[in-house]
């Protein structure tokens, strides 16, 4: 009978895909780097060609190597989903789950939603990993996340996707601002204020932008943050003005700095939605909890 590789063989080339160094791939994969290198040299001899080259200095893949290793993540992620599948099929709703979520939703909505979930699903334990949408995404393809709570729109290639909810937009000025107070703020009105943004790769920037019908992203942020509680920070000091979503003021991101909040003329928002691959084999799985973050979403 034909020999096959291993999955251990299989995990310690991919980890040497991926580091491209013999020892941070055997401490990822929790072995010696001896145990690493005699597992690689069994993996050559099935596959009868070697995967890597090898220097004092660095660990160059071959060509069949890295299109292997590409191989081999894929059929690792398969595996992991099928022990998940097996577990769900007693129970669903249970085992480990990997969630992404990105910085402008994971500080205001988990806390609203995890205790009810974990109550709900006891047998669900759920891992969190904070990024920002692209990075978090490409983790999702990879299959180191299960699923990943994201801002919509945004490319999400061929991910299943549901939305959770509608998360709209309020201005955010200081108190001594003209227009502080205000019912309601017209796109027209924002034309020419000093719009305070996120950095870039963080998708709230982009929504901000087509809110405000900015055409110029540099022309118009004056400043820019690396997180909400920075922006909020600054529109207190009266450095310029923001838009805020829904699920942050309501998670009190502005207590205590003193800033005036109004709604836009035009009603303006994001949706927030969980991404997971399509082809998933707990797809049921993450149906089910995109409509418990639905439920519980509503009500907190």
């Amino acid at each position: 009978m034909k020999r096959l590789p291993t999955m251990k063989q299989l995990e310690y080339l991919v980890a040497l895909a991926d580091t491209r160094h013999f020892g941070r791939a055997a401490e990822r994969c929790h072995i010696t780097q001896s145990t690493l290198s005699a597992g690689i040299r069994d993996l050559e001899s099935v596959l009868g060609t070697a995967v890597a080259e090898r220097s004092n200095r660095h660990v160059l893949m071959t060509r069949v190597g890295a299109t292997i290793a590409v191989r081999a993540k894929a059929l690792l992620r398969d595996a992991e989903e099928v022990m998940e599948l097996a577990r769900a099929d007693r129970a669903p709703m249970t085992g480990e789950m990997r969630l992404g979520v990105i910085p402008t939703i994971g500080p205001f909505l988990l806390p609203r939603v995890l205790p009810a979930l974990r109550e709900r699903f006891p047998g669900l334990t759920v891992y969190l990993r904070e990024e920002q949408t692209v990075p978090l995404l490409a983790r999702l393809e990879d299959g180191e996340l299960d699923a990943a709570l994201i801002a919509l729109p945004c490319e999400t290639g061929d991910l299943a996707v549901e939305d959770i909810l509608e998360d709209e937009f309020l201005f955010a000025c200081n108190r001594a601002h003209a227009l502080a107070g205000a019912e309601e703020v017209s796109r027209e009105a924002l034309e020419d204020e000093p719009l305070m943004l996120l950095e870039e790769g963080h998708c709230l920037r982009g929504h901000a932008l087509d809110v405000c019908g900015a055409g110029n992203a540099q022309a118009r942020a004056q400043f820019e943050a690396s997180s909400l509680h920075t922006l909020v920070q600054m529109v207190a000091a009266g450095i310029g003005v923001t838009l805020i979503p829904r699920i942050a003021v309501e998670a009190r991101i502005d207590r205590g700095t003193g800033i005036s909040l109004a709604p836009l003329a035009a009603p303006a928002s994001r949706r927030i939605g969980l991404a997971w691959r399509r082809t998933s084999l707990r797809a049921e799985d993450f149906r089910i909890l995109a409509g418990a973050l639905r439920e519980l979403a509503e009500v907190a």
